[in-house]
């Protein structure tokens, strides 16, 4: 019997996309302010969810499950975006790519001190190693003047990040759809007030490569959000998970071809120690799908 190898086509273009994200932000940032990059890029993604469910009649989170889409848009979006947007100001896109790997490492951790889960030696394990592999790509950052702050901001925004996912579990879920409609607009709304507060001058894009670059993200966010959806009904959602540890490999790769950002040895060996702390703690040493759902 053939084996259906479009989930894994599927999770390929996942990695290659959300590698590519971290390049596309440096860029955006070389003209656009932080804040309002990260504005601009969710509040044209939110109107197309909304769009969409205008479309396909979906409605729109109510009660408690719009209390778990407001949570999930000021943590998941404007918390963990301002920061990743902000810490690329000054930071490399490997840094971002590596740093965010960090999120299913965290979320054990937030889960159990939110009570919905048990601490597992294995997430101890695996955390103290990607711990070591930070370790290793700080020295070699630091080492190359890449600000203090800059790095912090990034490991906020993956707490943000993880903490989004812990979050949200803790409220009826609606559609997806509608749920990232939502979601996208407090976080859109919530960092157009940060920018405002922060003294950003907003700026209308006029360079091509950051019209390239804003383009390149709306789209792929969108992209994304169908790309994991139809992978979650095909594989676990911990197999679906490992786009984040191996897609830093792909940005660093394209960073050096694209932003010309110099790619250490150091680096590389950290990002390594990284992934393999995120396999640890997953408790995944092979991808194993689980059965695909029937349809129709």
């Amino acid at each position: 019997m053939r084996t259906d190898r479009t989930p894994l086509i599927a999770f390929a273009i996942v990695v290659v996309i959300a590698g590519l994200n971290f390049v596309a932000v440096r860029f955006s940032n070389r003209e656009l302010p932080p804040f309002e990059g990260a504005a601009l890029r969710f509040g044209a993604a939110a109107l197309l969810f909304f769009a969409y469910t205008r479309v396909r009649h979906v409605p729109l989170p109510r009660g408690r499950s719009l209390t778990g889409a407001i949570l999930f848009g000021l943590l998941g979006f404007c918390g963990a975006y301002a920061f990743l947007y902000w810490g690329l100001v000054g930071a490399p896109a490997g840094m971002g790519a590596v740093t965010l790997a960090l999120v299913p490492v965290f979320t054990p951790f937030l889960a159990t001190v939110h009570g919905l889960e048990h601490l597992r030696a294995r997430t101890v394990l695996g955390g103290a190693l990607a711990a070591v592999g930070i370790a290793v790509v700080l020295r070699e950052q630091l080492a190359a003047t890449v600000p203090l702050v800059s790095i912090a901001a990034l490991v906020a925004g993956a707490l943000c990040a993880a903490e989004s996912g812990v979050v949200v579990k803790s409220f009826p879920r609606s559609h997806p759809a509608a749920t990232n409609a939502a979601a996208m607009g407090i976080g859109t709304a919530a960092l157009a007030v940060l920018s405002r507060l922060a003294g950003e001058p907003w700026v209308i894009p006029q360079q091509t490569t950051t019209l390239i670059a804003y383009a390149y993200i709306v789209t792929s966010t969108i992209v994304l959000f169908v790309l994991v959806l139809y992978i979650l009904g095909r594989w676990t959602a911990s197999a679906a998970s490992l786009q984040f540890p191996i897609a830093p490999l792909v940005t660093v790769v394209a960073a050096n071809a694209l932003a010309g950002e110099g790619v250490t040895f150091e680096f590389l060996i950290g990002a390594v120690i990284v992934a393999a702390g995120v396999l640890v703690a997953s408790g995944l040493a092979f991808v194993r799908p689980a059965p695909a759902v029937a349809t129709g």
